[in-house]
């Protein structure tokens, strides 16, 4: 029995608690407004530094995250845990300092050395080839100029997950046969065709040979690093490519995909062992070649973008700064205004605590008001930026979640004199203050 009473005592404990914070959190609502409403022009020169600081922040963010995020999507594109092995190094730079005649002197690689790396690498999964010219494809009276014409072997299709709008893809029989059949971008086929969709079963002309469509690949839209643009391209069999463009001026690349949960640099040392093997290297020599792991382009991505949003984070903190002390003007304001009910609540039994509770909570509200403002700004700048960029700009929720909580902890530090101000004051001489 007397267990049960505790636990009802707790009960009415808690119901008690959670009413009074919600008077206090309802009262301190209703004096904020009455502020709001009492001197516009006042809250609103006070609230604009912390609106344009969340604005500067989220803004900065939301932009800065959404780039990233197109980005790594391009750079997945190419192949998630994925060495590119060539004789030139994406990574070596560019200008007057490039040693371009290092890797031009190179071998290039050739669709042989790919089957033997399928046969000795225990970590590869997947292995293909690729080589591409760009020129012009013809059907009928239509030219396009300017198309990517890629020969691929098998694995390529599994690597870069080319999705297909209309058709099929190619089969291992006209793989292995090198028929002239072809899968084309969804521009080329709008462009020589119309609708994408006629453009199945026709022939088209490259080089001189007449190549039958079987698929168009479904549209990629523009990017931002340029990629494989399979929108201007056309895929076929390398079998057949060989016929049309030579292996060796062919930007030749072997792409190799690692097996599940098989960290890239493992890959990267067994390859280099294979490589050097192939090519019958003696262990004092250089590599003729070069392994460029996805995975590292990825990881400069991210510490690129790391710098960025430090930088809009010091770009907005002077204007937070600003903004706090505007609000700490309204709430000391606020406090001097409201010191004869301040006496009147300490007088009826109102603690300390609850007078302090009562006035941060109300200048977090009016930061919230602030940064809910800020957001409202942000929201239509992803809207312009969405229109204008090449891809979709947004406030992810992280985002939302910060501003909200940016703005509580920016309304409690700049309302904490007030509020301990007011907490502190004596009841008869807030009384008399009247």
């Amino acid at each position: 029995m007397a267990i049960v009473k505790t636990n009802a005592g707790f009960k009415l404990y808690i119901c008690e608690m959670f009413g009074r914070t919600l008077e206090i959190v309802a009262s301190s609502f209703r004096m904020a407004v009455q502020e709001l409403l009492k001197n516009k022009l006042r809250t609103f020169l006070s609230l604009f530094g912390v609106t344009i600081g969340i604005f500067c922040i989220i803004g900065v963010l939301a932009t800065v995250n959404s780039l990233e995020q197109n980005i790594q999507n391009e750079i997945r594109n190419l192949g998630t845990n994925t060495i590119y092995i060539d004789k030139w190094d994406y990574g070596a730079g560019s200008g007057s300092d490039y040693p371009w005649w290092k890797y031009q002197n190179r071998p290039s690689p050739q669709f042989k050395e790919a089957a033997l790396i399928k046969e000795r690498s225990a970590l590869a999964r997947y292995v293909a080839f690729k080589m591409n010219v760009t020129d012009k494809v013809e059907y009928e009276d239509n030219e396009l100029s300017g198309v990517n014409i890629y020969g691929i072997s098998e694995d390529f299709s599994i690597i870069q997950n080319v999705e297909l709008a209309y058709g099929r893809y190619f089969s291992d029989e006209e793989f292995n046969r090198g028929s002239p059949v072809t899968v084309i971008g969804h521009q080329v086929s709008e462009k020589l065709f119309g609708e994408p969709e006629k453009a199945i079963g026709k022939s088209i002309n490259v080089r001189g040979k007449y190549l039958t469509v079987t698929g168009i690949i479904k549209k990629q839209g523009n990017t931002i690093l340029g990629g494989w643009q399979f929108d201007q391209s056309i895929l076929t069999p390398y079998r057949f490519a060989r016929n049309i463009m030579e292996e060796k001026s062919s930007s030749p690349v072997i792409m190799v995909q690692g097996k599940n949960n098989i960290d890239s640099r493992l890959l990267k040392d067994e390859l280099t062992g294979v490589m050097r093997a192939i090519h019958k290297l003696p262990p004092l020599a250089e590599d003729d070649f070069t392994l460029n792991d996805i995975n590292d382009f990825s990881s400069a991505v991210s510490s690129l973008f790391v710098s960025l949003n430090i930088g809009g984070w010091a770009i907005a903190a002077l204007s937070l700064i600003v903004g706090m002390f505007g609000v700490a003007n309204i709430m000391f304001v606020s406090v001097r205004e409201r010191t004869s009910q301040i006496g009147l609540k300490k007088a009826i039994g109102a603690k300390n605590s609850l007078i302090l509770t009562e006035f941060l909570l109300e200048s977090a509200f009016l930061c919230i008001l602030g940064g809910l403002i800020g957001l409202a700004l942000v929201f239509i700048l992803t809207r312009i930026l969405s229109g204008v960029l090449n891809f979709p700009v947004y406030i992810s929720v992280f985002n939302f979640i910060l501003a909200i909580t940016v703005c509580i902890i920016v309304g409690i530090l700049a309302g904490y004199i007030p509020a301990r101000q007011a907490a502190g004051m004596d009841p008869v001489v807030a009384i008399r203050s009247r």
